[in-house]
């Protein structure tokens, strides 16, 4: 009987023993676990903070192309404006130099006609529209 109680005794000594290296063991590997899971969250967590920035880099570069975008579109229609003018100030150039020559061949058949002092008037009056039209080319308008 004492070979069997030492028997039995040794059993539950090893089966004590192998439930507690059980509970050990899982207990080891829950926290394995635990710590790797742990850091897959913070991984997770940098992963979709790294997305929320490109995210909003992504918004951030639309807005600022659609505002590049309605900026050159204003300078364009801008430039159409001014082009626009610039060719009515042409156009109206041309037109005076037009009105300039006819009233220098006017000026020239008054002096061919002996008329010395309406030639005199016609010059001054020509000298004056020239500074008028330099004067406006100058202010630009």
């Amino acid at each position: 009987m004492q070979a069997y109680n030492k028997v039995k005794h040794s059993l539950e000594q090893i089966y004590i023993i192998g439930a507690g290296c059980f509970v050990a063991g899982f207990l080891i590997a829950f926290i394995i676990q635990a710590v790797r899971l742990a850091g897959v969250k913070k991984e997770l967590k940098s992963a979709q903070g790294y997305l929320e920035s490109e995210r909003l880099m992504k918004e951030n570069f639309k807005k600022e192309n659609n505002t590049l975008h309605q900026l050159r579109q204003a300078n364009e229609m801008d430039l159409i404006k001014k082009l626009q003018e610039a060719i009515d100030l042409n156009k109206r150039m041309d037109e005076d130099i037009l009105l300039l020559q006819k009233s220098n061949e006017e000026t020239e058949q008054l002096l061919k006609a002996g008329l010395p002092e309406v030639h005199e008037l016609k010059l001054k009056l020509i000298e004056a529209q020239n500074t008028i039209a330099r004067f406006k080319a100058q202010t630009g308008k």
